[in-house]
């Protein structure tokens, strides 16, 4: 049976370390964005170290005293290197197209990839662990084919195809990386400004469907799974989905 959905697509509850998990170091990349400043706060709020990483860090007004804010370019191979080293878990978040090219391999997604592998696989078995928040594009809405094969092109501006295509780029290329613990996690294609509720189901390749047929999430709840993830390490090498 082709590894669509994970053996168990269970209802999860949101945990943290007073369940026993340990305090992580986690490094975030894109801290500042919508889904980026939701999993700094549920970290911080699970009682985790968060270094928030942003070219900008004026931008970031969350203060706590676990939170770490440096300034850092995801583009820049020294500067990723010094930021990760001894830290536990690295996640990225960012959105973006570097250039006019219009090729896939421009979206900041991709580069981001290409870059934290690198520079992660010279740190060996020290190495944190990568979780790359991924996009819906990349699900399939029915054996074989991607949601990214539905969209009407001809309304898609064309920076935000690139990204798609670029997420996709980026999973197919995490998938011939056996030398870095990463995860791609992958929300549906509806976000919602809905309550933290940590209930949700997790699963494969498919899009995850409710019972009215929608494939949705709160942020929230999104930065619940990611966190959850970073804690447990349950699908190291592996691309997981999360939805209602």
């Amino acid at each position: 049976m082709r590894k669509v959905i994970l053996a168990c697509i269970a209802l999860v509850l949101a945990t943290g370390p007073a369940h026993g998990e340990p305090t992580l170091d986690i490094v975030v990349y894109g801290a500042t964005g919508d889904v980026g400043s939701h999993i700094v706060q549920e970290a911080l709020d699970r009682g985790h170290h968060v270094t928030a990483v942003s070219r900008k860090p004026a931008q970031l007004e969350m203060r706590h005293d676990k939170l770490t804010v440096v300034k850092g370019d995801l583009l820049d191979k020294e500067s990723v290197t010094e930021i990760v080293a001894g830290k536990d878990v690295v996640i990225v978040s960012v959105r973006g197209v570097i250039g006019d090219s219009g090729a896939p391999q421009s979206a900041l997604q991709f580069m981001a990839a290409e870059i934290l592998v690198d520079a992660l696989s010279q740190q060996g078995d020290r190495a944190p662990r990568l979780l790359h928040v991924g996009g819906s594009g990349s699900l399939e809405v029915e054996p074989g084919v991607r949601y990214a094969a539905k969209l009407p092109r001809v309304f898609i501006p064309r920076g935000l195809e690139v990204e798609i295509l670029g997420q996709i780029l980026a999973l197919e290329f995490y998938r011939k990386v056996d030398d870095v613990k990463w995860t791609y996690v992958t929300p549906p294609k509806n976000f919602t400004n809905g309550p933290r509720t940590g209930v949700f189901r997790v699963g494969g390749d498919e899009a995850l469907r409710d019972k009215r047929g929608r494939t949705r999430l709160s942020r929230a709840d999104f930065a619940v799974a990611l966190v959850d993830e970073a804690e447990r390490a349950q699908h190291l090498r592996q691309r997981i989905s999360v939805a209602y």
